[in-house]
């Protein structure tokens, strides 16, 4: 604590270093992930006929940065300590493998499709880690922070003035949600399972919002993510609307902070119907944002439009295997 004043004095007289400001985020962040490791965090083995696998529940993961919640973590049934998996880390978890948890829609069948894919020999061996929404916080979660830093003051402020007539405590915590999973939940992961930690083997999904922030993901934290899936990427941010200056902000913030393409991957999908057919009027300005900075290749960069597609579960069960096999693909 002596030090942070001493920095806060400073900055105010002479300003303290860069490299001291970056090493007091490097010791937060490496104290922020042994503390992760050494938890000892309970779970429960998930058994019914619905799930393909193993699945492991935490309750309630604990976190220093956000709400905690519930993580699941899907095994292959065949999984072994003596093998080294890729990770797919999926955020809106309560969707994916178990129908049971949310029995008001289907889940997208990530277990089922995982272990057809890895037995035809199309992708690596790989686990997944769903992390639980909580439904009152996941657009307050979910929402890229800093292209929104980007707008002008008063675009900023109106934009926030119309949310909060909705949500009088909003307040974006996406920085934050990213936190966790970087610095708290990946170093577990990795501690406690076997997993391949390198770039080439870690990847971030989800729909909708959930596609946001995997691509917020990758552009903030490029030497962990290696690729994000967004399926049904709701690029509108908000309610659809005319003149909506936030999916120009989304642009431009990709512009500056696309990773290189020789070393990450992006795949997106949308449809034509519900919510998905406001998207369509994205699909050339997100082919050229990503043109731009080098993605011209479909291994390394798709933007597939569905006709018929919607913005559903149903829908994003058929778009996630060309998805999966993009990232991990033998």
């Amino acid at each position: 604590m002596k030090f942070y004043l001493f920095c806060s004095i400073a900055i105010l007289i002479s300003g303290c270093s860069n490299a001291q400001k970056h090493i007091q985020n490097i010791e937060k962040q490496i104290s922020s992930s042994e503390i992760s490791q050494t938890k000892i965090y309970n779970f429960d083995i998930i058994e019914n006929e619905s799930v393909t696998g193993k699945l492991h529940r935490f309750d309630s993961f604990a976190s220093n940065f956000i709400i905690p919640r519930t993580v699941d973590v899907w095994l292959p049934e065949n999984y072994s300590a003596n093998k080294k998996y890729a990770v797919l880390y999926m955020n809106d978890g309560q969707d994916l493998f178990d129908p049971l948890v949310n029995k008001r829609k289907p889940e997208i069948e990530i277990d089922e499709t995982i272990t057809r894919l890895v037995s035809e020999e199309k992708i690596k061996d790989a686990i997944v880690v769903g992390i639980y929404n909580i439904p009152n916080e996941r657009s307050e979660d979910y929402f890229p922070q800093k292209p929104i830093d980007l707008l002008p003051v008063k675009t900023k402020d109106s934009l926030l003035r119309l949310v909060r007539a909705f949500n009088k405590s909003f307040n974006f915590n996406s920085d934050d949600y990213l936190k966790f999973l970087t610095q708290e939940l990946k170093p577990y992961i990795d501690a406690n399972y076997s997993t391949a930690t390198d770039v080439t083997n870690t990847y971030i999904a989800g729909a909708s919002m959930g596609g946001l922030i995997s691509m917020y993901a990758v552009c903030e934290y490029p030497q962990i993510f290696g690729g994000a899936i967004g399926m049904s990427t709701h690029w509108v941010g908000a309610v659809p609307s005319d003149g909506n200056p936030i999916p120009p902000a989304f642009f431009n913030y990709m512009r500056k902070n696309l990773p290189p393409p020789d070393t990450h991957k992006f795949y997106f999908s949308f449809g034509t119907k519900g919510l998905d057919m406001f998207y369509t009027q994205y699909e050339d300005e997100v082919n050229n944002v990503f043109n731009e900075r080098g993605y011209t290749t479909n291994n390394v960069f798709r933007n597939i439009k569905t006709e018929g597609g919607n913005h559903n579960v149903p829908s994003w069960q058929e778009r996630f295997p060309e998805a999966v096999q993009m990232m991990i693909g033998k």
